[in-house]
């Protein structure tokens, strides 16, 4: 993995993603939200699952792209969230998926501006570009809590 600027990272290839993961894992606030930017095929997915797999969820980690959201139980305390709103029509379709933030720790939205107004604000917002064959990785904070983060990832 490579730095461009401090935030601005090119992951040039699935280990470094995994890297990323584990290193966002190491620092995971006490509750986070991620919105996750990229084009179809950027490696949305890819970032979440390593991280997931990084705070201990095993088993298989899905993707929701047809079922929506995915929960995992944390091996560090509390639950992560996996949402992907490709398929959200309006973002009122998210009172029927019976999301109750009393337990989650993490959420980890992909496609999330087709839930604006329904989800939580970001803390970090990740956007993922293609490039070469690698990822071009933007970490953007949002808040204290993103910015505390993203303070500690650059501690590493």
């Amino acid at each position: 993995m490579q730095t461009l600027t401090s935030n601005n990272l090119l992951l040039e290839d699935a280990d470094a993603t995994a890297a990323l993961g584990a290193r966002l894992a190491r620092h995971l606030p006490e509750r986070a939200v991620v919105h996750l930017h990229g084009d179809l095929g950027a490696g949305k997915s890819t970032l979440a699952r390593a991280l997931l797999r990084a705070l201990g969820v095993t088993g298989t980690i899905r993707s929701p792209t047809y079922t929506l959201v995915e929960q995992y139980p944390l091996a560090v305390g509390g639950t992560a969230l996996h949402l992907d709103m490709y398929r959200i029509g309006d973002p009122g379709e998210l009172e029927f998926l019976g999301l109750d933030s009393a337990d989650i720790r993490l959420w980890l939205v992909e496609w999330p501006e087709r839930g604006r107004g329904a989800l939580p604000a970001s803390d970090l917002d990740i956007e993922l570009a293609v490039a070469g064959s690698g990822r071009r990785c933007l970490l953007r904070p949002n808040s204290m809590a993103g910015q505390a983060w993203l303070n500690g990832l650059a501690s590493d």
